[in-house]
């Protein structure tokens, strides 16, 4: 079984990143219980803090990255997520 790696892309202040942010926990908390959930492995960055993301994604945050590719941009649907995680798997 393969690990994946999260990557979520957000700035301070963001109502949306907030709120993508509660769900992306949420469904990660929910896999650990889960006996066919890969290893998955969290990070998260501001796009303030990297003018490359920062002009790549300024217009489309939060954004939600599964092993480096873009899964989701504004709102997250846990279920959506959830899946995709456990495909990689």
């Amino acid at each position: 079984m393969a690990d994946v790696q999260i990557t979520f892309l957000a700035k301070p202040g963001c109502h949306l990143c907030d709120d993508a942010r509660v769900i992306v926990r949420d469904v990660l908390a929910g896999l650990a219980d889960h006996p066919d959930a890969p290893a998955v492995t969290y990070t998260e960055l501001s796009i303030l803090d990297n003018p490359a993301l920062f002009d790549e994604f300024a217009e489309e945050i939060p954004v939600v990255m599964i092993d480096g590719a873009v899964h989701t941009i504004w709102r997250v649907e846990p279920d959506r997520l959830r899946t995709a995680i456990l495909e990689r798997a």
